[in-house]
């Protein structure tokens, strides 16, 4: 891809999805394991489908592909572990959410800030994560250089 192409955001998508392994619904499914699992090492079908407010059936067949894939085993009676891979894949889509959900909430953002945050996450390079990471990690050591923006974005709006 030449830098100076335009693609619609659909075409850039197409573009990077030679590099997912998995969809956006799979990595939300993935991360909410993750987020829930916990100390017990495992969670049910029927919670992950109530948290992602779908039906425990759509749930069984997500969870069935993320198996295929060796990200997490699913047993009977609906409980779902995740393997070393899932755990380590799970840890990165948490990151990631809340890296994005603290610059948004640095920048003022707090309508719709969890839809603006998961309509970011999956579409985000690694390269820009890193770089909002690390703006995140300057507005933290440097809180006056926040409450500067804060009083201009103020000002400004």
């Amino acid at each position: 891809m030449n830098n100076n192409e335009f693609y619609t955001v659909r075409g850039y998508q197409l573009l990077k999805q030679e590099d997912k392994i998995l969809t956006s619904a799979m990595e939300d499914y993935l991360e909410m394991i993750y987020r829930n699992a916990g100390e017990k090492g495992y969670m049910r079908i029927n919670a992950l489908a109530e948290l992602l407010n779908v039906k425990p059936s759509s749930a069984t067949k997500m969870v069935q592909k993320l198996a295929e894939l060796k990200l997490l085993e699913y047993q009977k009676y609906g409980i779902i572990s995740l393997t070393e891979s899932g755990k380590k894949y799970g840890e990165f889509l948490l990151f990631r959410h809340n890296v994005i959900e603290r610059f948004l909430r640095s920048i003022g953002i707090t309508e719709n800030l969890l839809k603006e945050t998961e309509l970011i996450e999956h579409n985000i390079s690694a390269d820009t994560l890193a770089k909002i990471d690390l703006l995140n990690n300057f507005f933290e050591t440097n809180p006056h250089v926040l409450k500067e923006y804060e009083k201009f974005a103020e000002a400004n709006m």
